[in-house]
């Protein structure tokens, strides 16, 4: 469970009085799309005088932004609300408010199940956290609810007070997802796409800048499906192009692409851009044919490997990042072994795996020959042994070469040992680089050239050498 704790923020919005409204702590959950709805409630509190704290223990009230996706995500929120429902009955809080997608997802039995929730707040009920909050301490129960409809355009996030260190930052540029994959239950929490003007990206790079960002990280439910909604066709390429010129940005990060909807002028767009990494976050899923058309993706196994060599010749230096889902109803033991063949034959620079989730309201639900737990399990495993050795030897690789990192911050306890990412990492989700030197060079937020020497499992150990280049 993650109590907000704003350390080293970015600035903070000024509130619009001096008093404080209410002291409250914020537990945010999820991914970096919910991350980012985190972020403007957390900024919506702070211009209307509600002071944060980071311990729940004697504030005011508790909210609890909550991931719906999968079962284990579920539990880790219901986990999150247990527990800070049982400080409420000890007296230690007045109040919990849920919000996000369990509270979107799970609406009826959430209150059913636990009714000592003063507030459920929906995805899109976002905006209005400071009234709930407003009516919660001023004692007006009448209205437990707030769900608000899907917006046909997706909500701003200015004004948002950071949980992220201040050097970087996730830049939201859509909502919503139109793609129908049998697994996936985003789309009956977040609604159909729905994407931000360039105008309205742009405002929010150049407020992210301005606030101390260097590295932008694209985030979107369906990234390369930008702008179709709001312009009739894909318009990534246009909007890379602009944000490419957004001073004070040092380096742009690419999540969430779909494998659909990816053209060569886009390519030349990442390939010859300044700031925009050779970085391409890609979820394949799976690699079987008939394991895509169960799943809906849309593609086939001859059109992805075109796709990556295409990205892999076009764009220089290419870090590709994937995932992968194990164990999807009735995958063959044949059809998991072509999945281990194509990783072993690929070798992706980063990849995740994920076990398949029973969602009951989604298509994959209804499919026949669901897998026992256990193989499930078993496959993941596997996969990621394959993967394990093809990171193994790409550190190793590594070794002795110089590259630039971005520090993110001292390691805890440790005297003058630093951690950071290469422009081949992203954070959280890829490896590490420990750096010790020169204490001049390491501070948070620099980008530092670094000499790499030694490897640690997916980590790296670097010495500073000096500024880059």
């Amino acid at each position: 469970m993650q109590i907000v704790n704003i350390t080293k923020p970015g600035v903070p919005p000024t509130p619009t009085s001096a008093a404080t409204k209410g002291r409250y702590a914020f537990v945010s959950l999820g991914c970096a799309k919910n991350l980012v709805d985190s972020e403007r409630m957390l900024g919506l509190l702070q211009l209307d005088g509600y002071e944060l704290v980071a311990d729940p223990d004697g504030a005011d009230f508790v909210v609890i932004n909550t991931c719906g996706f999968i079962d284990v995500a579920r539990a880790e929120s219901f986990a999150a609300i247990d527990e800070m429902l049982e400080l409420k009955q000890q007296g230690r809080t007045r109040g919990v408010i849920v919000s996000g997608c369990l509270a979107e997802r799970n609406r009826e039995e959430l209150l059913i199940e636990r009714p000592e929730i003063d507030s459920l707040v929906g995805v899109f009920g976002r905006e209005e956290i400071t009234q709930v909050a407003d009516r919660l301490l001023g004692n007006m129960h009448e209205q437990r609810k707030l769900f608000s409809p899907a917006p046909i355009r997706a909500l701003p996030d200015t004004d948002r007070l950071r949980i992220t260190p201040r050097h970087f930052a996730y830049l939201k540029i859509s909502e919503g997802c139109d793609r129908l994959c049998t697994f996936c239950a985003i789309p009956q929490m977040r609604g159909k796409h729905a994407s931000k003007s360039i105008e309205q990206v742009i405002i929010e790079a150049e407020q992210l800048a301005a606030d101390g960002v260097r590295e932008l990280i694209i985030v979107a439910q369906d990234t390369t499906y930008y702008g179709l909604d709001l312009y009739g066709e894909p318009r990534l390429t246009e909007l890379l192009a602009k944000l490419d010129k957004v001073e004070g940005i040092d380096w742009i990060r690419l999540m969430y692409f779909y494998p659909m909807y990816i053209t060569d002028e886009l390519v030349d767009t990442i390939a010859s851009a300044d700031k925009i990494l050779p970085y391409i976050d890609m979820p394949l899923q799976h690699i079987n044919d008939t394991m895509l058309r169960r799943m809906s993706r849309r593609v086939t196994r001859d059109k992805t490997e075109l796709l990556i060599k295409l990205l892999r010749d076009r764009i220089p230096n290419l870090t590709l990042r994937t995932t992968f889902i194990a164990g999807f109803p009735g995958e063959t033991e044949a059809e998991f072994e072509e999945l281990v063949e194509f990783v072993e034959s690929q070798k992706f620079d980063h990849m995740g795996v994920f076990v398949y989730s029973y969602e009951e309201s989604t298509p994959s639900s209804k499919l026949a020959d669901h897998l026992p737990n256990e193989v499930k399990s078993e496959r993941r495993e596997r996969l990621m042994a394959v993967q394990q050795q093809v990171a193994f030897e790409r550190n190793q690789a590594r070794l002795g070469r110089q590259l630039d990192v971005l520090i993110d911050g001292p390691v805890v306890g440790q005297t003058n040992v630093w951690k950071g990412r290469t422009k081949e990492d992203a954070p959280d989700v890829d490896g590490l680089v420990y750096v010790t030197g020169n204490e001049h060079l390491l501070t948070s937020g620099v980008i530092t050239r670094c000499e790499i020497v030694a490897s640690q499992d997916y980590d790296l150990i670097g010495v500073a050498l000096g500024m880059p280049s």
